[in-house]
């Protein structure tokens, strides 16, 4: 992606940034800090473009139980799985109020990798909303079930992928993980056949119930799952602690063992809100920016996110530009492998 591309989208996805700096004197009077001192006076509406049950869902409720301590309310979440994303953001966009008491939750990641293979309808990313909340960076991975299946290793999915076309459970095709078992197809010659199950908690179950092969999802879920689960490829450069890669089971990293060049394939879930409620009401949101920030660096969430059984050294939290620079990056990936994403290649 030239230079040029990059500052442009940045601007775009910072619009609402502007806008917040834009009215900071005014947010810093008395009259308003009176009104925003108000805020929230009621539960915040979070919607969640993806159904309960998968990765997403347990971030924003491990989040959520240490953000309204700050916020000092409640939130009232509502789920929309669907469209690989697609439905719930088209509700959000559609119905969510632009005062910032509705949020969106979702995985930056595959929903980015979305309006790369198709632009969404009825508004425009980047401009019509605004990530700024990212809770984790989750990298993606092969698995297969612990006990049930006959492959123990990669290698062993390669061989009998070259041999017959293995059927791979995932949670959406334009995902990072969907991405990286194309790219290892394409490398090494081995057919896969991509299943979207809708969601992580129907994914594990495809290939736990053995009706799929294998699966690729983010492997944090693979991680708390690992007595069910066996890890066999990780698309990322990074190594982890001894004990997260054992219950990885040690699994081989992507590059290091093929000798493919693919960058990190991260999932990543965040918040989002809709960049109108940024214009119209910059004082609210600075409040949610600055009371996430404090939810983000209090202990108490690395204690909530281990009571999932999910890894804690993959929360990172990113604010408004680090966002915007991720979902830059993963629409580079994705349209540098879009013609796998849509099956033209």
């Amino acid at each position: 992606m030239n230079d040029l591309l990059v500052q442009m989208r940045r601007r775009a996805v910072l619009k609402g940034g502007a806008a917040a700096i834009g009215g900071a004197a005014l947010a810093s009077t008395p009259l308003v800090r009176a009104f925003a001192a108000d805020f929230p006076s009621e539960n915040m509406k979070v919607m969640v473009a993806t159904r309960e049950g998968g990765g997403a869902d347990r971030n924003l409720r491990a989040f959520w139980s240490v953000w309204k301590k700050y916020l000092k309310t409640d939130m009232e979440a509502s789920f929309y799985p669907g469209g690989a994303g697609r439905v719930g953001y088209e509700k959000y966009m559609g119905i969510a109020k632009p005062d910032c008491y509705t949020l969106l939750f979702g995985n930056m990641g595959p929903e980015v990798l979305n309006w790369v293979v198709k632009e969404p309808q009825g508004f425009k990313f980047p401009g019509d909303y605004v990530y700024f909340n990212r809770v984790d960076v989750d990298p993606s991975c092969i698995f297969v079930d612990a006990k049930k299946s006959p492959f123990k290793s990669i290698d062993d999915i390669v061989a009998e992928g070259k041999k017959r076309t293995l059927n791979v459970a995932c949670s959406r095709i334009a995902h990072p993980a969907s991405l990286g078992i194309l790219a290892l197809g394409k490398h090494t010659g081995a057919k896969f056949n991509l299943v979207p199950l809708s969601g992580g908690r129907n994914t594990y179950a495809g290939v736990s119930s053995g009706e799929m092969d294998l699966g690729a999802l983010p492997l944090s879920g693979i991680a708390a799952r690992h007595k069910t689960f066996r890890a066999t490829l990780i698309f990322d450069d990074e190594t982890y602690s001894k004990g997260l890669m054992e219950n990885l089971y040690n699994a081989p990293l992507a590059n290091k063992h093929f000798g493919m060049k693919l960058p990190p394939l991260l999932s990543a879930r965040a918040f989002a809100i809709k960049t109108e409620a940024i214009e119209k009401h910059p004082d609210r949101f600075k409040i949610l920016e600055e009371t996430a920030k404090k939810a983000a660096a209090d202990p108490a969430l690395k204690v909530a996110i281990e009571k999932t059984k999910a890894p804690t050294e993959l929360l990172r939290y990113g604010d408004r530009e680090q966002c915007a620079k991720y979902a830059e990056e993963i629409t580079a990936i994705g349209e540098e492998y879009k013609a796998l994403l849509k099956g033209k290649a």
